[in-house]
C-alpha cells in the first residue's frame, strides 16, 4: 500500500527510527490493513482507508483479545496505529483521525524481575560458560558490562571497539531512535573488557577485519540471540532456578542503583529512558523489596 510506504519512509527519514523498530511498525500496520479490509469485505464496503473508522478499529482490538494476545502486545499495536492514524489525517489522506476516540487496554501493573547480589555475583564470579578461554574472557565481559551499565540488548550486540573509552571509564551507546548517549563503566567491567579485548578478541577474529565489540566463534559480530543463549547456558551451569535474559540485568542494574540512593533523573539518563515515567516502575521494585524485609523482619509484621 502506498499510503504506509510514505509513512515508513516517514519514520525513518524523520524519525530516524531503527530497521528493528520500522520493522515492528510494517508488522503492526500490515496485521491490522489485512484484518480491516476482510471486515470491510464483509460490510460490503470500499477497501480504502477512508472507510476505516473507530468501530472497526475497536473490532479489531476485540480480536486480539480473543485470539490471546497480551495488553502489553495491544497496546503496542495500537499506539502503532495512532502515529499511522495521525499522519494520514494530517496529510489530507483521510478526513478524520479514525484512532483518536479509542482508549488504550488497561496494562496490569507488573513489577520487573531482578536478580538479587548473590545471584549477580554467581553471574560475575562464577564458572563461567564456553568452550574455550577466549569465549570465557567474552561472556563474563558481556556479563560485567550489562550489570554496569544496565544498557539494552540491542545496544550491547551494537557496540563497537571504538565504542570504548578506556581511560575515562565510559562506553558510547546508541539507543532507541538512534540517540547516542554517554555511559560511565565501572572498575570491574572495565578490567574484564580491557583482559577480554587485549588477550582473547584477536583470538576469536581468526585473522578477519571487524569493528564489532562483542564478537562470536566465527569472528562475526554476535547475536542477540548469542546474548539470550549464553545467559540460558550459565543459567544451566549455576543452577540458578529463575528466568533471566538480558533486559533482567538492567532492570537489576537501574533496582540496585535506587536502592543505593540514586535519584530517579540520573537513572533515567543512564537507561536512556524519554520519560521518567518509564523510570518510575522501579521505585514498585523498591517498595515491594521493602515490605519483604518488614514481613520478615518487624515482630509485628
Amino acid at each position: 500500500m502506498e499510503e504506509l510506504k510514505e509513512y515508513l519512509d516517514y519514520l525513518r527519514v524523520q524519525r530516524n527510527l531503527s530497521p528493528a523498530t520500522l520493522a515492528a511498525y510494517e508488522r503492526d500496520l500490515t496485521h491490522f490493513l489485512d484484518f480491516a479490509w476482510e471486515q470491510l469485505e464483509l460490510l460490503d464496503r470500499p477497501q480504502r482507508l477512508q472507510e476505516v473508522d473507530k468501530y472497526l478499529l475497536r473490532d479489531y482490538l476485540a480480536y486480539l483479545a480473543r485470539e490471546g494476545y497480551a495488553r502489553s502486545s495491544m497496546a503496542r499495536r495500537l499506539a502503532s496505529i495512532r502515529g499511522f492514524s495521525r499522519f494520514l489525517f494530517a496529510k489530507g489522506l483521510v478526513d478524520r483521525d479514525f484512532a483518536l476516540a479509542v482508549n488504550t487496554p488497561k496494562q496490569p501493573k507488573t513489577v520487573p524481575e531482578t536478580m538479587n547480589m548473590a545471584e549477580i555475583k554467581a553471574f560475575l564470579e562464577g564458572s563461567m560458560p564456553g568452550r574455550t578461554e577466549a569465549l570465557r574472557a567474552r561472556n563474563r565481559a558481556i556479563f560485567e558490562l550489562l550489570y554496569a551499565t544496565g544498557i539494552r540488548l540491542s545496544e550491547l550486540v551494537g557496540l563497537d571497539v571504538d565504542d570504548l573509552d578506556p581511560a575515562h571509564h565510559y562506553v558510547r551507546v546508541l539507543g532507541k531512535g538512534r540517540k547516542e548517549r554517554i555511559v560511565p563503566v565501572g572498575e570491574y567491567a572495565m578490567a574484564s573488557l580491557h583482559n577480554y579485548c587485549q588477550n582473547y578478541r584477536g583470538q576469536l577474529l581468526g585473522g578477519k577485519e571487524s569493528s564489532a565489540l562483542f564478537l562470536n566463534a566465527q569472528g562475526e559480530r554476535i547475536t542477540p540471540r548469542g546474548v539470550q543463549y549464553l545467559i540460558e547456558k550459565c543459567c544451566r551451569l549455576l543452577e540458578l532456578h529463575k528466568r533471566i535474559t538480558p533486559h533482567t540485568f538492567r532492570h537489576t542494574f537501574a533496582t540496585h542503583l535506587l536502592d543505593r540512593g540514586a535519584d530517579l533523573r540520573s537513572i533515567q539518563e543512564l537507561l536512556g529512558h524519554a520519560s521518567l515515567s518509564t523510570t518510575q516502575v522501579y521505585t514498585k521494585v523498591t517498595r515491594s523489596h521493602l515490605k519483604s524485609v518488614y514481613n520478615r523482619a518487624h515482630p509485628r509484621a
